[in-house]
């Protein structure tokens, strides 16, 4: 046996790694893995976080590119170094012996040595009468992602319980007109200061829809009846709902953020489960396309050196 050789290549629905979701993260990491030689499948369900939106931004050298576009170049680059990507789902796992043990929803079984999960996560909207279909339009949840493109417009806060006042902070280096909803929650001294020294005006009372005039968001209407006019809303996920089934059939350790629970990883994407990596948004919030993808390539490169030492020291031992 040869440590270059592929050990699996007998088996049409054995691999090497399976990468488990299709977006930055998981096709970063394919591409590293591919390159190095390595028998990859990614399997993608094809709902990408970021689809409704019409643009990504803050992506070096792709800034303005539509996600759909993105993930269609990468997926082509990954076919160039023999890369599987295949449609579908991971709907269980375990691990046999020295191997996982994976099935698809259309029941194909599949077993890999290591697996990288990037799955991502849903966001689930505050429940605001017609705010779910805004999302990614006019309804916004990231000023790092979408602010310039509302830049000096009138531009709405919708308050989150855990953080009530960041994003109203994060968004007053936008506009001048900034106002922040509420929504029932209460704040500190410290953070009224703050919004103060913003120049972020503050609402009271609970926030009962959005107004939407041809297509186009034009306020907030709250619950006493009052419309307050805005031409977009950044409205944080009240809740991150990480797609993190498969790594907690394997036993993965997870740790809790005021979002959600995300899947704890060390510095390089390994899991407390040995021989499973994970990067993107199922290991925490703030993975933006561009974090996802170098994540992505972090993992692989590691794993890839993980295969490769443990086959080294396999031989070594004759």
């Amino acid at each position: 046996m040869n440590a270059h050789v592929d050990t699996v290549m007998d088996d049409e629905n054995g691999y090497e790694v399976v990468v488990i979701g299709g977006g930055a993260a998981g096709l970063s990491a394919g591409l590293i893995l591919g390159r190095s030689r390595r028998r990859t499948l990614v399997v993608d369900a094809g709902e990408p976080r970021n689809a409704p939106s019409g643009h990504m931004q803050g992506y070096l050298s792709r800034d303005g590119m539509s996600p759909a576009e993105f993930l269609a170049v990468a997926r082509r680059e990954l076919l160039a170094y023999g890369v599987e990507v295949r449609p579908g789902e991971v709907t269980a796992a375990s691990r046999e012996g020295e191997r996982f043990a994976l099935t698809l929803t259309d029941g194909t079984a599949l077993t890999a040595r290591r697996l990288v999960v990037a799955t991502g996560l849903v966001d689930e909207p505050p429940a605001i009468e017609g705010l779910a279909e805004r999302w990614g339009r006019d309804v916004l949840h990231c000023p790092f992602c979408h602010g310039w493109e509302v830049r000096d417009q009138p531009l709405g806060v919708v308050a989150h319980p855990a953080m009530p006042v960041h994003q109203a902070l994060m968004v007053s280096r936008l506009s001048p007109d900034v106002t922040l909803f509420l929504n029932g929650v209460e704040l500190t001294g410290a953070d009224a200061r703050l919004l103060a020294a913003a120049d972020v005006r503050t609402v009271a009372g609970a926030v009962d829809a959005v107004v939407v005039e041809d297509d186009r968001l034009t306020g907030v209407r709250l619950a006493d009846g009052r419309t307050v006019g805005c031409a977009a809303l950044f409205a944080a996920g009240t809740r991150l709902l990480p797609r993190d089934a498969v790594p907690r059939q394997l036993g993965a350790e997870t740790y809790e953020t005021p979002f959600g629970s995300f899947v704890k990883t060390d510095e390089t994407g390994r899991t407390s489960v040995p021989g499973v990596w994970a990067a993107g948004n199922v290991t925490g919030p703030a993975e933006q396309v561009v974090n996802a993808a170098s994540a992505g390539y972090r993992a692989g490169a590691v794993l890839h050196g993980d295969l490769l030492m443990s086959d080294l020291a396999a031989l070594a031992a004759g």
